[in-house]
């Protein structure tokens, strides 16, 4: 949100209170408080006008500072809250001269000056790396629209800004205003799914802003030289947390806001769909099933849109018997094939569902403000929503759930939770506001938990759209409604790797596009990237993503890339166990890998799968595609040709091919078995050295990568 009129005036309406100055300073316990003033103090009288903002530092992990800023400190907290985790047994340095008090956590200190103005710095290492300058940390107070918290932290000359969410507009984001509110957008606007208030900079550092409610962030606009960020409330919590390599930022983000689980091996795989809209039943379903395997094509998940449930009754959870007389019978076949079964979810109840009376009248739906049921026509006629908020409502909900993984159900794609009012009355009385976003944190929570009780831990696996800060913790996302196009795919990749650089370990996509039947030739790209994304899935809205309906040579790529990524399993889960421990996504913004780059910083139409795989999409008919290969010697792993990076490529690429390159001095594991993505990784796999600067030490490497490989099997199995 926008307050000032450019660089001088204010905006109509708008009445500024900047801090001033830093008038009182003292250490409470492990925090460094500070009572700061709007106007200067000249003389006592001064002191009996307000407004006067509390600012109170801490430290709640090393290399991370918390700054909580309050004017008005009676307002009730109706919740929701971010879990924010804290290591107890760390305690940060506070020092308080006469020119300036410090925190100090780890490598990363925050200074507040004592003399002059306002003042609020942060140093790492020796250096500034961001500070809250004049008129940088205000209060407004808009005509017509209430009160604000903002803040200002200033950019350096060439700082880029990324994450923010899964945010489809421009990868880095400067230039952007961001609000910070979930939405059912698509893929082509700049709204999103998934709204995360946490972005990170190319000069080692990142900021959470600690609130589920609206956060307006203007990113280098309204002050080309800041990230300035609003809040419509009486308090302003945000923390800033110190890397310096972008990899440690999200290590320790995501040690505040939960690290992603452990997806299981079996979800890596091809998962086909029934796709939206289209006709099917019980016989559809097995000609699809068995034209797959006709065709030698692998399939590991079978997933059941929609429809699987009659129409005007979603949710009911109940089969629609018309088309599937036995469902146990039914999955108990598909199963027998070697497949796992996904169904389709929402948190709404229409109201022609035998459940809507239900839970309307045990208090089950959420309510307006005068006790009545909210519904809306908008996606099923007089539809409800599922309040969450109410223990009972959730156990109600996840019984229905727990029928479904009974008869063999193993996963559950949770659609929608973006489209949540605000003129509503919770169970347990949160806000309207905060509630908005935090839902789905609700919503995708329980249905994971009652996944891992049902199936047991490292079983529990979800296909969700919406999400919030600290929703790494239930995977996997997918980038929700896109077109079947080049640009659609582009942005979905934009989307994706926004998304991982907000602490979002595992994404996927509607390979072939969503809307509108894609032509063969984006169809056959789209299934190249799908297949080296860490999730993969096959899914449309009117038309079905069946290679053999777009021509012969799809069932080809297809076959080629599931088998490829089948025997990359080995590496894959390895990235994926190092994301579950560290937050680190398995799909990375080359960012992540090459800090150092400069040339990698803006980069979004390619990305490192793990630490050591290049993947460059093919967006074009034509088959060219522009890349860039870091410095060193890289192997294409599909040709074997070596060439040597520090550059530009241009490349032209058949359907079966794209720029996959293998990072110099590599030691690849490559699995023995290309049908399936779970079986023994210390098996049967080799362990491919790729350019390694010392030669001598090949035997070496390759020795520690299968010792790697045979402790993670053991430790995977421990886990389970």
């Amino acid at each position: 949100m926008k307050f000032t009129d450019g660089y001088w005036m204010m905006r109509s309406g708008v009445q500024p209170h900047y801090a001033a100055e830093a008038y009182e300073v003292e250490q409470v316990g492990d925090t460094l408080v500070v009572h700061a003033p709007t106007q200067h103090i000249t003389n006592r009288g001064a002191t009996l006008t307000g407004p006067l903002l509390t600012v109170t530092l801490s430290a709640p992990i090393e290399g991370v500072i918390r700054v909580s800023v309050v004017h008005l400190a009676g307002q009730v907290d109706r919740g929701p809250n971010f879990e924010v985790l804290e290591d107890p047994s760390h305690t940060p340095q506070i020092s308080i001269t006469k020119d300036h008090a410090e925190l100090t956590s780890g490598p990363l200190t925050a200074r507040i000056g004592r003399k002059g103005g306002w003042s609020l710095e942060f140093f790492a290492d020796g250096n500034r790396i961001t500070h809250s300058p004049s008129r940088g940390l205000g209060y407004m107070r808009v005509d017509g629209e209430g009160a604000f918290l903002h803040e200002q932290l200033k950019l350096d000359v060439g700082e880029n800004v990324f994450g923010l969410g899964e945010r489809f507009s421009a990868f880095v984001k400067n230039g952007q205003v961001v609000e910070i509110w979930n939405k059912d957008g698509g893929t082509g606007s700049e709204q999103a799914y998934k709204n995360v208030p946490f972005y990170l900079t190319n000069r080692g550092y990142g900021v959470f802003v600690d609130t589920p409610g609206p956060v307006s962030f203007e990113v280098a606009s309204e002050k080309v030289s800041a990230v300035q960020f609003s809040v419509p409330a009486e308090t302003l919590c945000y923390h800033v947390i110190y890397g310096p390599e972008p990899k440690k930022v999200l290590e320790r983000y995501t040690a505040l806001t939960g690290r992603p689980a452990l997806p299981p091996a079996w979800s890596f795989g091809l998962w086909l769909s029934t796709s939206f809209t289209t006709d099917y039943d019980e016989k559809t379903v097995t000609g699809f099933i068995e034209e797959m395997a006709r065709r030698d094509l692998p399939l590991h998940v079978f997933h059941f849109d929609c429809f699987w449930m009659r129409e005007y009754q979603w949710c009911d959870f109940q089969w629609d018997p018309r088309v599937f007389p036995d469902p146990p019978g039914m999955l108990e076949r598909l199963k027998a094939r070697g497949l796992r079964i996904c169904v389709w979810i929402n948190p709404y109840i229409g109201q022609k569902s035998p459940l809507f009376a239900e839970g309307a009248a045990k208090g089950f739906l959420l309510k307006k403000p005068n006790g009545d049921v909210w519904q809306s026509d908008q996606w099923q006629p007089g539809m409800g929503i599922v309040d969450f908020t109410n223990p009972a409502a959730k156990d109600w909900y996840c019984s229905h759930l727990e029928r479904l993984i009974d008869t063999g159900v193993d996963a559950l794609k949770t659609d929608f939770g973006e489209r949540i009012p605000t003129d509503v009355a919770w169970h347990d009385g949160s806000d309207p506001m905060r509630m908005h976003n935090y839902y789905t944190q609700l919503y995708n929570g329980a249905v994971f938990e009652m996944l891992e009780r049902k199936r047991g831990p490292g079983e529990a696996v979800l296909f969700a759209r919406s999400a919030t800060a600290g929703g790494q913790k239930y995977p996997v996302h997918w980038g929700g409604d896109c077109y079947s196009d080049f640009p659609s795919m582009a942005e979905s990749l934009r989307g994706g790797l926004s998304l991982c650089l907000s602490g979002f370990a595992f994404w996927s996509h509607d390979i072939g596009g969503f809307e509108g039947l894609p032509p063969a030739a984006i169809y056959k790209r789209w299934v190249a990237f799908g297949l080296l994304s860490s999730h993969s899935r096959l899914h449309g809205s009117s038309s079905v993503r069946v290679p053999w309906a777009y021509d012969e040579e799809a069932c080809d790529v297809l076959r080629f890339f599931t088998k490829l990524k089948c025997r990359l399993m080995p590496y894959l889960y390895d990235a994926a166990v190092v994301a579950h421990q560290t937050g680190v996504p398995v799909m990375r913004p080359m960012l992540l890998e090459f800090p150092d780059d400069p040339a990698c910083h803006t980069l979004d139409r390619q990305y490192m799968l793990g630490d050591s795989l290049l993947v460059a999409p093919v967006f074009s008919e034509s088959g060219e595609v522009e890349f860039y290969l870091p410095a060193g010697r890289w192997t294409s792993l599909i040709t074997g040709e070596v060439v040597e990076g520090g550059g530009w490529r241009r490349e032209t690429h058949g359907f079966m091919s794209l720029p996959l390159y293998v990072r110099p001095d590599t030691v690849l594991p490559l699995g023995g078995i290309d049908d399936r993505p779970d079986y023994d990784f210390a098996l049967g796999t080799s362990f491919e050295p790729y350019e390694i600067e010392n030669t001598e030490s090949v035997a070496g490497r390759v020795a520690d990568a299968k010792r790697r490989m045979t402790e993670l099997m053991a430790s995977t199995v421990a886990g389970n």
